[in-house]
């Protein structure tokens, strides 16, 4: 997959993006968080990637900052909510609104963010809630909203979750895995071990 890219602002719209690197023009899908905090034009700009591969379409999600694909990554795990719903969500609100909104069960703020009904609110909430829970106390008691562990979890769990496994059970699976391997496991060694 593609983990970063960084080069130079050929294009920024508040929807896209297109980076150029020695030549190469990639087009990247941003919310309005990664928008602002994007240099100018002809400035140079890395961004953290996450590449989701469909039938009719590879599409390139383009992030300022790894809690926001995080989150994103989060939010697409959730059944009925795609990446363009959870770009929508993360245009909408920040991450750490997002984060609390649902540690807090906050329905009314969940439900605010357009296309997002009441329904699909409350499995945001119910399929989130913990992990937000656990992931905003710590946030707030080491001051960042999120920790690498919790970020290499997300990502095995979202590769594993890809490869047809039940979420519930690779996330039991992945819990124990990194309760007994610590937090210096990488996102290979934690999937490998949990195909296992």
């Amino acid at each position: 997959m593609i983990a970063y890219i960084n080069g130079t602002v050929a294009h920024k719209d508040p929807a896209y993006t297109i980076l150029d690197v020695n030549g190469i023009g990639y087009e990247l899908r941003i919310s309005l968080q990664t928008f602002s905090a994007m240099p100018e034009l002809g400035n140079k700009c890395k961004l953290v990637t996450y590449l989701n591969i469909r039938e009719d379409a590879h599409i390139l999600y383009g992030f300022a900052e790894e809690q926001e694909k995080h989150l994103f990554l989060e939010l697409v795990s959730v059944s009925g909510i795609g990446p363009a719903t959870a770009l929508v969500m993360l245009s909408s609100l920040s991450y750490e609104e997002i984060m609390k909104g649902i540690a807090e069960e906050d329905l009314r703020l969940i439900q605010s963010i357009k296309g997002i009904g009441l329904k699909t609110a409350q499995r945001v909430i119910l399929e989130l809630k913990d992990k937000m829970r656990k992931e905003f106390l710590q946030g707030a008691s080491s001051g960042t909203a999120s920790t690498p562990q919790a970020s290499v979890r997300s990502e095995a769990l979202a590769a594993l979750v890809t490869l047809g496994i039940p979420k519930a059970t690779a996330e039991k699976s992945l819990d124990a895995i990194l309760k007994k391997e610590g937090s210096a496991i990488t996102v290979e060694q934690l999937i490998k071990l949990a195909l296992r």
